[in-house]
């Protein structure tokens, strides 16, 4: 395939998968977005608890990543059995999971205070908890169904299921945070409620979809009945992606919980800075995504040379989007932070001086954040995702972590410090998981 194909084929695959994400995130980010009207005490606490469920729920989420590499091979080489296993199995795994970690989310507060976060912050961070909490279910077998749609390349569904449950979500937290519509003022707990109907509402959607287009997978037939080969396969390249994954959402974690230490508006700055880094990491997540799926074609045919160019064109195509998100996050920070906030809030000033400076940092880790998304992105569809699993492990927890630590509070950088950790961390984990696959992963091949 021409180098122009290749572009051709990214951009299809890959821009419904972007828009997907940025869907998903919008639920979010209209969390963080209407909690910042409603206040900042709120929105420090959903920051948090957010930290906590994300961290819990991307764990669980290597099953679901994992279906997404299988499947593409699987369809790559014509194994239409192998689609229909491997999705089972990464449901179950999903839902085992689900139950393991319940009792986590629903008795969080004694977690966060022992993590140092104020009695104040874990009261209504656990408030949160103990209701969204019950969504981890939903979540992740939504998110199991959106890889084995997006390995089959149906990425459009994914994209539209996406925005219907982003609308659902802000309807519901418009009625329930702020009491519209004769609903009552529930403020965090109405946050928490509205994220269960959306996840609801965008499992049922995606269900009904692929049992009625995709009959032949009878994917709920005989869902009860075991499958040991394909539920170990599914565990074994599952875990260590969800490792990778818990990793990295701990390092970003773990910078919440620094800045839930500097106090309240700190926290609520990082909040809104994060969001803001995140939204445009879901560029580069769609394209991770994209080459996940074109690499486990790849491997399916035995096609070398089309994964090596395809690989450097999904590359350069994150680099060009990180140059774009540096030039905005550098070039209107304030009014980027702003739109987060009540003018009337009485915090603010504050928020806001710390939450450009917050911006600057997340400018620098664009480039890198991108590229690990890449890399671990090509890596998963060549199947390869416990030696990257190592490398995110020493990246963001054995430099990212400590370097935070020491630059935030032992040199008084504040929250300036906590994110040159970030982009620490995330620039040695894009180098090495770059050099991983072309070194190895490709020789798969």
């Amino acid at each position: 395939m021409s180098l122009r194909g290749h572009i051709r084929a990214i951009s299809i695959l890959g821009l419904p998968l972007i828009g997907g994400h940025v869907a998903q995130f919008a639920i979010g980010m209209t969390d963080t977005l209407m909690l910042g009207w409603y206040g900042a005490e709120a929105l420090a606490a959903v920051t948090l608890a957010g930290s906590y469920f994300f961290s819990l729920f991307l764990l669980g989420s290597g099953f679901a990543f994992a279906v997404m590499p299988i499947v593409a091979e699987a369809a790559g080489s014509g194994e239409e059995r192998q689609i229909r296993r491997a999705t089972r199995m990464g449901l179950w795994l999903s839902l085992i999971y689900g139950i393991v970690v319940m009792p986590l989310l629903l008795w969080s507060k004694p977690v966060l205070l022992m993590l140092g976060q104020t009695e104040a912050l874990s009261q209504v961070a656990s408030q949160y908890l103990k209701i969204a909490g019950w969504g981890i279910f939903p979540a992740l077998l939504v998110m199991t169904m959106k890889s084995y749609l997006a390995a089959l390349e149906r990425t459009q569904v994914v994209l539209w299921i996406t925005i219907l449950a982003a609308g659902v979500n802000a309807l519901a937290n418009y009625g329930l945070i702020f009491g519209n519509w004769g609903f009552p003022e529930l403020g965090v707990a109405g946050a928490a409620i509205a994220s269960i109907v959306t996840q609801m509402v965008s499992l049922l959607a995606i269900t009904i979809y692929a049992l009625r287009v995709l009959p032949q997978h009878e994917l709920l037939k005989n869902f009860w009945r075991p499958d040991p080969e394909m539920f170990s396969r599914v565990f074994r390249l599952g875990t260590p992606i969800g490792l990778t994954n818990l990793s990295e959402s701990s390092l970003f974690a773990a910078s919440a919980l620094m800045m839930g230490w500097l106090g309240t508006a700190p926290l609520a700055a990082h909040g809104i800075a994060v969001n803001l880094a995140g939204l445009t990491f879901m560029v580069h997540l769609g394209l991770s995504n994209a080459a996940t799926i074109r690499a486990g074609n790849a491997l399916g045919r035995k096609d070398r040379d089309h994964m090596a160019r395809g690989a450097r064109v999904v590359t350069a195509m994150s680099l060009i989007m990180s140059v774009l998100a540096i030039s905005l996050f550098l070039a209107a920070p304030e009014m980027l932070i702003g739109f987060f906030l009540d003018p009337e809030e009485p915090q603010r000033p504050e928020i806001l001086s710390i939450g450009v400076g917050l911006l600057v940092m997340a400018a620098l880790f664009q480039l890198v954040d991108g590229l690990q998304a890449i890399a671990l992105g090509l890596l998963r569809g060549v199947q390869d995702s416990a030696v990257p699993m190592v490398i995110a492990v020493l990246s963001y927890w054995v430099l990212g972590i400590p370097v935070s630590y020491v630059l935030g509070f032992g040199y008084g950088l504040d929250g300036i410090g906590v994110w040159l950790g970030l982009v620490a961390g995330l620039g040695c984990a894009s180098v090495l998981l770059m050099w991983r696959f072309w070194s190895r992963g490709i020789r798969k091949v």
